[in-house]
């Protein structure tokens, strides 16, 4: 009946994605056991990615009772929802259409991960739904009031809830999961201030493609990202870096820069985002190894992950951390300084370009008065080029 072992698996796989949703830890299951090879033709059997959409619960669009927006994510809008049927209140993605952000999620399952509860797949209303973080994006707590009031242990615990999810994608998870979009819009807080990582629209399967097209926001952005090179998993290593220097300093990175004047500053001058003087050694030692240009120079979340611990039994960086926190009005014009540099470096090059096109224009104005002179073999004194 089969003609091999790995088609028994195959069976198998069929019968164990269809109780998925009610049983945990089965995507872990499923991936262990379609790596298995063939005893008897030894070929490996391999069950494709694209076959997991069956896994996810497919929920109804009329089994959702739509309220308001609360964000946009990559390729859609966010909507605080109902899902009727089970009486929960979840988050809904809107789509044009469901790619690989459904297949992802169907697969992962962290604390730091948004929870994911199934797909809306009827035409025109696709939809992705999953948990909702009744605390909003960690964009918009740090741009609160209340975040004046964070301390170390603070910053420590939500940068370790990130690094953690981060590790899990990279490493642990049954299929691993480059993010290629970690911000802090995409990092949420639930009512117990949990911060899960979320907005999986511009990731990828590692094993897909290692090539990234140009996704993300510039700030965040790695430069091998910005130039659209080959990736690899430290491309969200220097996101996590942005990130943590949001939570540090509660600014908008490369704030009043256009998304391609932080491209070019960050891809062609090198530049970074400041790190105030007075903030404590190793934050800002961490923060640097993620901005590494060279990728295979950025930690890994593993071994981001000691470091931070290495830095909760430090007994002096609690002093040093809350002192550099609560003395904003000290530091802040560091960073408002290297913007004012940044656009005057900007404006010097778009100088510099309008003076180069204008060049360009004369002398393309005298090459082509040359051409017509020269048109009867008469000789002439050729005009001095224009400088």
């Amino acid at each position: 009946m089969f003609q091999c072992f790995g088609h028994v698996l195959y069976i198998l796989c069929q019968v164990i994605t269809s109780l998925g949703e009610c049983m945990p830890g089965i995507p872990e299951v499923l991936y262990k056991l379609t790596e298995h090879p063939c005893p008897l033709c030894r070929v490996r059997c391999h069950y494709e990615m694209s076959s997991l959409s069956a896994s996810f619960v497919q929920i109804a669009f009329s089994d959702i009772q739509f309220h308001e927006s609360c964000g946009g994510g990559s390729f859609g809008s966010v909507y605080r929802a109902r899902w009727i049927s089970q009486d929960k209140e979840v988050a809904v993605k809107k789509l044009l259409k469901i790619e690989t952000e459904a297949e992802i999620l169907s697969v992962l399952s962290h604390k730091n991960i948004i929870q994911f509860y199934g797909a809306i797949l009827e035409a025109p209303n696709y939809g992705i739904v999953t948990e909702y973080a009744a605390g909003g994006s960690l964009y918009d707590y740090l741009s609160s009031d209340e975040s004046e009031e964070m301390d170390m242990t603070q910053i420590m615990t939500w940068a370790a809830d990130i690094a953690k999810g981060m590790h899990y994608l990279h490493s642990e998870a049954p299929v691993r999961v480059i993010h290629r979009d970690l911000k802090s819009r995409n990092v949420v807080l639930t009512a117990d201030k949990v911060l899960k990582i979320c907005d999986f629209g511009a990731s990828r399967f590692h094993s897909h493609t290692t090539h990234m097209s140009l996704v993300g926001t510039f700030p965040w952005m790695a430069p091998e990202v910005i130039q659209s090179l080959p990736v690899s998993e430290t491309c969200d290593t220097y996101s996590y870096g942005v990130v943590l220097w949001e939570m540090l300093t509660r600014e908008i990175p490369f704030k009043g820069l256009e998304g391609l004047q932080v491209a070019w500053l960050v891809v062609e001058k090198h530049e970074r985002l400041t790190i105030p003087s007075s903030c404590p050694a190793s934050f800002a030692e961490l923060m640097r190894k993620c901005w590494a240009t060279d990728p295979k120079e950025r930690p890994m979340f593993k071994q981001i992950l000691m470091t931070l611990e290495t830095m909760c039994n430090d007994s002096q960086l609690p002093g040093q951390c809350n002192s550099f926190l609560h003395n904003k009005a000290e530091w802040r014009g560091e960073i408002e300084a290297t913007l004012e540099r940044l656009k005057r470096l900007e404006r010097d090059l778009s100088t510099k370009e309008q003076e180069l096109k204008e060049r360009e224009q004369r002398l393309e104005t005298w090459e082509r008065r040359l051409m017509e002179r020269s048109a009867p073999p008469v000789s002439r004194q050729v005009q001095p080029m224009p400088t």
